[in-house]
């Protein structure tokens, strides 16, 4: 067939063609007919009209290897007409045995476009329904939505569940059906297209996907649990000792020798090796979990009852796990589009504890936790973890340095967490010493306390190829007041003395120094032909990170002298960033969130600035196991959650310079998503009803088993 073919079909009931027997009608793939253009680009119809389950209609489309084949469905003449509809409405068969990934485009006029991508899974005939607006699981309260297809009143529904852009729908151009790039060849059969009011399939597609233990009602898996008592019997079964090397009473190896004995846990290199140092002079590999914690379960119910069925009355003793919140926090890229984001939440992980363990459910717990940890070859309590679980004294544990105040900010255009807090601003170092001070209060004497981390993931960085200069780029677009901006200037007049110096040097018109402090003021990208951009920014940078983690050191020291400073658990940095805490910090921290160390850090610069290195946050996810997100990496089932741990803790152990890896995080996060941002991810160990993954920790057992006896 030629590259394209056109096929004429009837678009009956709306725009050119008002004759249609059945409202709403656009299309019909599987009948073609006179009234409308179909057009084939790198796809070829085959075969003739077949028909699907009940009589429906459908035609065969084969996708070929191309960068984006598409078939393109338009009116004759001039427009469609869709006011008042709400859905497009494809019948569609997957004919592979695979998901196909299938592109939705509805284009307007003057660019106008609504985009939608699905993935179409192998099986019957179903239809897949696309909102005639902008939606996402965001706007539901949660950062992954529920699966598809599902089962829309006994009518298999493919629902779009994120849906791009805007659209006029007065003024509706085209339709276009693609597959992004396919390596062979896929075949999809469609039937009739349509359109409908209203948008009754995306209320439904989220109603009731929720049961009174916080488990997802669609899909069924090995630890999902239907009554109480079978919740208490998975719950409370022991967990599986580990076996240990010889080990000192903090877990440190007993025959790695001749390291330095100071009563506090330290860093020492030996023999080409960073080691963490338990107090009592051993080597010591941190594996740890984040967030040990009974408040992770927590999520929004009000306004959105109808996902949840058999919520728990808010009296009596349930009362105890409802509350009220206020997550609205548009500066933060984190929040930004979440709904359901205030008002009442029921803590589902909580009241599983309770139905288990009853009014003593949190010390039972706390006993459980610890037995777990321990069981399954973790010696770290990581980030964010039960304070009274450290206070144990049966695992070391880290502390972390909140600091907040109303000091001055500054955007590096990331700004997921918010915007970076301004280290010039005097309130700032009021804020670290009044941070320091309450992290490091009843603790700073204790020596199973491992370190301290500062903030968490702040946005050094931007986005996009020149996120490396955003910090700079964001601190000259600050106002007059800002004390950064200032700094910033007054380094610059230091350094060209005169405006037209930084003129010349920069390739910008400034007619004076004060033309600097005009708000927004658009800073120049580094380029080739001026790369004195560079050096400044670059200058900026590690200057900005040198005052942030000085002021947090000097607090820390004046609080705790004796603790590790265990860094800022970056996310995104810059090489001035990371220089600048190797500087003042004990460990260079790191959330690595890749199949291994080695593709998420730059070891080679590390290796560079000879400074030990923790990753603070590591995990993997699926979509088996209720929550309906993944997390950044990705696996297809639990057994590849095992699998991948044993390879990345592994990969980080054989780094000399790698001295732990904690993962994040001890239990699944909410299926409607948590209070914070609405993530909704399958990162646990056990679930929300506190039921262990018995296939992954067997994994992740024999993992810390090799990795703390061969470290």
């Amino acid at each position: 067939m030629k590259r394209h073919a056109w096929i004429w079909l009837c678009l009956g009931g709306l725009g050119a063609c008002h004759a249609s027997a059945t409202p709403g009608v656009v299309a019909d793939l599987a009948a073609p007919d006179a009234g409308a253009r179909i057009s084939l680009d790198h796809v070829q119809r085959a075969g003739g009209t077949e028909h699907a389950g009940g009589g429906v209609a459908q035609q065969r489309y084969v996708f070929q290897p191309a960068p984006r084949p598409q078939i393109a469905i338009a009116p004759a003449g001039g427009a469609w007409d869709w006011s008042g509809q709400g859905e497009l409405r494809l019948r569609v068969q997957n004919a592979m045995p695979w998901a196909v990934t299938l592109e939705v485009a509805v284009d307007g006029a003057a660019n106008q476009r609504l985009q939608a991508t699905v993935g179409v899974p192998a099986g019957p005939a179903q239809t897949l329904v696309v909102p005639l607006r902008a939606t996402s699981p965001r706007g539901e309260g949660m950062q992954a939505g529920p699966p598809m297809p599902f089962d829309d009143h006994g009518r298999p529904t493919l629902l779009a569940t994120t849906v791009q852009g805007a659209l006029d729908l007065r003024d509706v151009r085209a339709i276009r059906l693609g597959v992004p790039a396919p390596q062979a060849a896929p075949t999809l059969l469609f039937g009739r297209l349509d359109v409908a009011p209203g948008s009754a399939n995306v209320r439904d597609a989220y109603a009731g996907i929720v049961d009174r233990y916080g488990q997802f009602t669609r899909a069924d898996w090995p630890e999902k649990i239907g009554s109480d008592a079978a919740l208490r019997t998975a719950v409370q079964a022991r967990p599986a000792t580990v076996r240990n090397a010889e080990r000192d009473a903090y877990g440190g190896r007993l025959d790695v020798r001749s390291l330095d004995r100071t009563g506090w846990f330290r860093t020492q290199k030996r023999d080409g090796r960073w080691q963490l140092v338990t107090p009592d002079g051993h080597a010591f590999f941190s594996l740890g979990v984040n967030a040990v914690i009974t408040d992770g379960g927590r999520s929004y119910v009000e306004g959105r009852e109808f996902m949840f069925r058999d919520l728990p009355p808010d009296r009596g003793a349930w009362a105890a796990f409802y509350g009220s919140g206020d997550d609205r926090k548009p500066e933060q890229g984190a929040s930004r589009g979440i709904g359901y984001n205030h008002g009442r939440w029921f803590d589902f992980y909580a009241a599983n504890l309770y139905r288990v363990d009853g009014r003593d459910w949190l010390a039972a717990w706390r006993r459980r936790a610890l037995d777990r940890l321990q069981a399954w070859g973790f010696n770290t309590l990581g980030n964010w973890s039960d304070d009274a679980l450290g206070q144990a004294h049966r695992l070391p544990y880290t502390r972390s340095i909140e600091i907040a105040g109303d000091y001055a900010n500054v955007s590096s255009g990331y700004d997921y967490w918010g915007r970076m807090p301004d280290p010039f601003d005097p309130r700032f170092a009021q804020a670290a010493e009044r941070a320091a001070a309450t992290a490091s209060a009843g603790v700073r004497d204790d020596p199973w306390l491992l370190g301290y981390f500062a903030d968490n993931e702040l946005a050094w960085a931007g986005s996009g190829p020149q996120g490396r200069w955003g910090l700079a780029l964001g601190t000259l677009a600050g106002d007059a007041k800002s004390p950064a901006k200032q700094a910033f200037i007054a380094m610059l007049r230091k350094k060209y003395a005169a405006p037209e110096t930084l003129s010349a040097a920069w390739g910008i018109a400034l007619a004076s120094w004060d033309a600097l402090d005009a708000t927004g003021f658009a800073a120049p990208a580094p380029n080739e032909a001026h790369p004195a951009i560079a050096r400044d920014y670059s200058a900026w940078l590690r200057r900005y990170a040198d005052a942030y983690f000085r002021t947090v050191a000097e607090a820390l020291r004046h609080h705790d002298p004796h603790h590790l400073f265990l860094g800022g658990r970056f996310a995104v940095n810059t090489p001035e960033a990371v220089a600048a805490c190797a500087a003042y910090c004990d460990v260079l921290s790191f959330n690595v969130y890749a199949d291994l160390p080695q593709h998420g850090l730059d070891l080679a610069a590390l290796h560079a600035l000879d400074k030990p290195v923790l990753i603070g946050e590591f995990a993997f996810g699926s979509t088996d196991r209720g929550p309906f997100g993944a997390g950044p990496v990705p696996v297809w089932n639990e057994q590849q959650r095992g699998e991948a741990y044993a390879k990345f803790v592994a990969a980080a152990a054989s780094d000399p310079n790698i001295v732990g890896a904690h993962w994040f995080d001890y239990a699944d996060q909410p299926v409607t998503g948590r209070l914070l941002d609405g993530e909704n991810s399958h990162f646990g160990l056990a679930g929300i009803t506190d039921i262990p993954f018995g296939g992954f920790v067997q994994a992740v057992r024999a993992a810390n088993e090799q990795v703390r006896d061969r470290r």
